[in-house]
């Protein structure tokens, strides 16, 4: 079983990467739009010199990884050189592959090209891997300061895409259409890492709530919490149910309710986040970590 579950994952991470080197070689890098990260760095320098997307994209995580074992002391584990290495052959020959997007609309482009891209990393990193590049400065920029991974990243992303606009026959133009991909990029990547895992407060109301409180903890395995309320209209005493759950759950709690009670009233709520059994664990300093990146 541990077999099939690593040959699944770096089945999964080159599909990944393979979505991801796509988007830049049919979307982005024949139209000569800009993007985040050491991908969007060697486009740029491609753009500028002509410099073959692949080398420049191998030698400088290449860099970066040795700055980074330097600096951390540590390694980056398998998964991440083996998707630089991926990546970089990747780079290399899909564009012999006869498929340009053929879209003269720079804008759509960008969107398309962004959206590939952060379909491309999520699912690399739903298998635990990284393709480096900014991943290593933030590490290393962590190490001497208090700085969020999030705000080195935006930061690192608006330095690369910015500097399209010093290079001949460029402009202001080309640099939106750089932070377009960003955007794209950031907003799918957030939808598949962290759609299905926010967490949810529900509260329930219901005359049957013994029925409904028994049936999700037998058969979605979820605590429920019984608090004494009065509705004040009816006057009337009964028990409000509170349960914390993942959002890809609440379709089944609606059905649970509305099945025993179909004059249930359900309220939902977005937690920030949520920490025990089932949940995340707390750890050394990640509460801490979690409300100053809120704040920063």
């Amino acid at each position: 079983m541990k077999l099939f579950r690593t040959v699944k994952s770096y089945i999964l991470m080159t599909a990944g990467l393979f979505i991801y080197v796509f988007s830049w070689t049919a979307f982005l890098i024949p139209h000569e739009i800009a993007g985040g990260g050491v991908s969007g760095l060697s486009s740029v320098i491609n753009y500028a010199t002509g410099f073959d997307v692949s080398y420049s994209y191998l030698i400088i995580n290449a860099f970066l990884l040795g700055i980074g074992f330097l600096i951390l002391g540590k390694g980056f584990g398998f998964k991440t050189i083996y998707c630089i290495l991926v990546a970089a052959l990747m780079f290399k020959f899909l564009p012999l592959i006869p498929w340009i997007s053929d879209i003269d609309d720079k804008l759509i482009n960008a969107v398309l090209g962004g959206t590939l891209s952060g379909i491309g990393i999520g699912l690399i990193f739903l298998q635990g891997g990284s393709t480096g590049g900014t991943d290593i400065i933030a590490l290393i920029i962590a190490k001497f300061r208090e700085m969020s991974p999030g705000r080195v990243f935006i930061l690192c992303d608006l330095i690369i895409i910015g500097s399209v606009f010093f290079i001949p026959g460029k402009s202001l133009e080309d640099v939106i259409y750089g932070y377009i991909v960003m955007v794209s990029f950031s907003y799918v990547i957030d939808m598949i890492l962290t759609g299905n895992k926010q967490s949810l407060q529900v509260f329930v109301f219901s005359n049957k709530y013994a029925e409904i409180a028994d049936k999700i903890t037998k058969e979605m395995g979820r605590g429920v919490t019984a608090v004494n309320s009065i509705g004040w209209y009816s006057q009337n005493e009964s028990k409000m149910l509170v349960v914390i759950l993942r959002k890809s759950q609440l379709a089944d709690i609606s059905a649970i309710v509305k099945e025993i009670d179909h004059n249930a009233f359900i309220s939902v709520s977005a937690v920030m986040s949520v920490y025990g059994q089932g949940f995340d664990q707390i750890k050394s300093g990640k509460l801490q970590w979690k409300l100053k990146q809120k704040e920063s």
